[in-house]
C-alpha cells in the first residue's frame, strides 16, 4: 500500500491511497464467505456455496464491492498511521479508481489535530485578585450559623421582611384555577424573593387567617411566563428567635469553647475557600496568557459539532429547571443573538485551551497512571453524586474512558504551565501554588519532602528486587487514532 498527504487548510488533509490488488484477497476471500453464508443455492449446503456459482448467481462486481467496503475501513486507518495524523471526526472517502484485478485507488479528507507550535512557556507573567476577608464577611457566616440554630416562634401580628410564614397558593387563570399551581402548607420567609414576583409585597402586612389576590408572571412550567391570577393565604406568622453570640453558642453550634475560637476558625475556612478561588483564577489567567501567545486554526466542522452539542446540553439544562430560552436570555438580559456570539466564543477558547495543552503533553511527554485515573473518576463521582464504582462502570460502558484520560492529561499539562508561571496578587505578593492542597492548606514542604524520599527508597527497593516499575499502570498520553467523540470535555 502507498499514501500520500496533501494539506487542504491548517486543519484539513486529504489522503491519496493506493493498494494493490493483490492485498485485496483476504478481503475478496471473506466476501464470498459472507455472500456465500446469505444465499441459498440447490445443491450446496449454506455457507458452502463455492465462489464460481456466487459470481454466476449475484456476479463478480457485487463480490468486489463487499470486499471494497472490508477494505476501506482499515486501510484508511493504517494510512493514518503511516502519515502521522490524529483525525477529528469521520472522513469523506471517495473511491477515484477500482477494477477487478486492478489496483484500489482511493481519497480521503478529514480534519487533523491543527500543528501547533508552542511559545516559550516559562516564566508566563500573571495576576489575580489579593485574598481579602472581611469582618462582614466573617459576620455573616455567624449570622448564618445563628439562623440554624434559632427557634421560630408564632406571633399574633402581621409578617414584616425576616418572618416566617405559613401560606396557601393558588393560581387561577379568567377564575379557573390552574391544576399544577397549586399549593398549600408552605414555608416562606418574607422579604427573600425566592417565589414569584408580587409575594413578598402581598405578605407585608397580612397576619394570620388573611388572604389577597395579585397579578404575577409564573417562572416554570408549561406556563412559564404566562401572567394569572395568584390568591395567598397566611395560615400562620412565625417570628425567628436568634440564640445570643456568646460562649454557650459557640459551644453548642462548634467543637469550640469560646467565640473567639470559634470566630477564628470561620476565619480560617473562609480564607481556605479564597485560597483555592484564587488558585483557580490563576490557572484561568495563565491558560489565557498562553493562548494569547499562540494561533490556533479550528476545524469548522469540530467548531459547529461543539456548538451543537453545547446547545442541546443548554436546551436540556433549562428543560431540568423549567425555563425556555427565552426565559434564560430575559434573565441574562441578552438577545439571541448576543447569547450565540457568547457561546461561539467560548467554544472556541475551549477548542483552543485542548489543542494547546495536548500539545503540551505531547512535548513535555506527560502520562497518566492508573492512580491519575482513579483519583480523576473518584472526583468525577463526587461532582456527580454516585459512587466511583457506578461512574467508572458507566464510563466503560459508554465508551468514555479515553475521554476522562485527555482530561487528566490536560490538566497535568496546565497544572506544568503553571508551575513554570510567575504568578502575583493585586497587592504584589508572589501567589503559591505548588504546596496549596485540595482543602485549601498549605502542604509542609518538609512534610513533602520526607514523602518524596520515602517513595523514592520505595521504588529503588522495588526496582532491586527485579520488577520492572518503569511502566506501572502507565496510559498512552494521546492516541492516534482519537476521534472527535473524545474532544468534547472542556480544558
Amino acid at each position: 500500500m502507498k499514501s500520500a498527504t496533501e494539506t487542504l487548510t491548517p486543519t484539513r488533509v486529504k489522503l491519496t491511497v493506493e493498494v494493490p490488488f493483490a492485498e485485496l484477497e483476504p478481503n475478496l476471500s471473506a466476501a464470498y464467505k459472507k455472500i456465500g453464508a446469505q444465499i441459498q443455492v440447490p445443491g450446496f449446503r449454506k455457507g458452502k456455496v463455492p465462489p464460481a456459482i456466487v459470481d454466476q448467481r449475484l456476479g463478480r462486481g457485487a463480490v468486489l464491492d463487499e470486499a471494497v467496503n472490508d477494505a476501506l475501513p482499515k486501510l484508511y486507518v493504517e494510512a493514518l498511521r503511516e502519515n502521522d495524523l490524529q483525525p477529528l471526526g469521520q472522513p469523506e472517502v471517495d473511491v477515484v479508481k477500482f477494477a477487478d484485478g486492478d489496483a484500489l485507488e482511493f481519497t480521503a479528507e478529514v480534519d487533523v489535530r491543527p500543528d501547533i507550535e508552542l511559545p516559550d512557556y516559562t516564566g508566563l507573567q500573571a495576576q489575580v485578585d489579593a485574598i481579602e476577608v472581611s469582618d462582614d464577611d466573617v459576620a455573616e457566616q455567624l449570622q448564618g450559623l445563628r439562623e440554624r440554630f434559632g427557634s421560630l416562634n408564632e406571633v399574633e401580628r402581621a409578617a414584616a421582611d425576616g418572618d416566617f410564614v405559613t401560606i396557601d397558593l393558588s393560581a387561577s387563570e379568567d377564575g379557573t384555577p390552574i391544576e399544577e399551581a397549586q399549593a398549600s402548607g408552605l414555608s416562606y420567609e418574607v422579604g427573600k424573593g425566592t417565589m414569584v414576583d408580587g409575594l413578598d409585597k402581598a405578605l407585608r402586612g397580612m397576619a394570620a387567617g388573611e388572604s389577597t389576590s395579585f397579578s404575577s408572571v409564573l417562572m416554570g412550567g408549561d406556563r412559564s411566563g404566562q401572567e394569572v391570577d395568584i390568591e395567598v393565604a397566611v395560615q400562620a406568622v412565625q417570628e425567628q428567635e436568634l440564640p445570643d453570640l456568646d460562649d454557650e453558642f459557640a459551644q453548642t453550634a462548634s467543637e469550640f469553647d469560646t467565640v473567639d475560637e470559634l470566630r477564628d476558625d470561620l476565619l480560617e475556612k473562609l480564607t481556605r475557600g479564597k485560597r483555592l478561588e484564587q488558585a483557580g483564577a490563576a490557572r484561568d489567567a495563565v491558560l489565557e496568557k498562553l493562548l494569547t501567545m499562540v494561533e490556533v486554526p479550528l476545524p469548522d466542522a469540530v467548531v459547529a459539532e461543539e456548538l451543537s452539542s453545547r446547545r442541546e446540553q443548554i436546551t436540556q439544562q433549562l428543560a431540568q429547571a423549567g425555563m425556555t430560552q427565552n426565559d434564560y436570555l430575559e434573565q441574562e438580559e441578552q438577545t439571541a443573538e448576543q447569547f450565540e456570539v457568547e457561546l461561539a466564543d467560548r467554544v472556541r477558547d475551549a477548542l483552543a485551551a485542548q489543542f494547546v495543552l495536548e500539545k503540551v503533553a505531547t512535548t513535555e511527554q506527560l502520562g497518566v497512571s492508573e492512580g491519575d485515573l482513579s483519583q480523576h473518576i473518584v472526583r468525577r463521582a463526587q461532582q456527580a453524586g454516585v459512587s466511583p464504582d457506578q461512574y467508572a462502570q458507566h464510563a466503560v460502558e459508554h465508551d468514555h474512558i479515553s475521554l476522562l484520560v485527555s482530561e487528566v492529561v490536560r490538566g497535568k499539562a496546565l497544572a506544568m504551565v503553571v508551575e513554570k508561571a510567575q504568578i502575583t496578587d493585586t497587592a504584589g505578593e508572589p501567589v503559591e501554588l505548588e504546596t496549596l492542597q485540595p482543602d485549601g492548606t498549605y502542604a509542609d514542604p518538609a512534610e513533602i519532602a520526607a514523602a518524596e524520599e520515602a517513595a523514592a527508597a520505595q521504588l529503588a527497593e522495588t526496582a532491586g528486587e527485579g520488577e520492572d516499575v518503569g511502566d506501572v499502570g502507565d496510559v498512552t498520553v494521546i492516541d492516534d487514532d482519537t476521534t472527535q467523540e473524545s474532544q468534547k470535555a472542556d480544558a
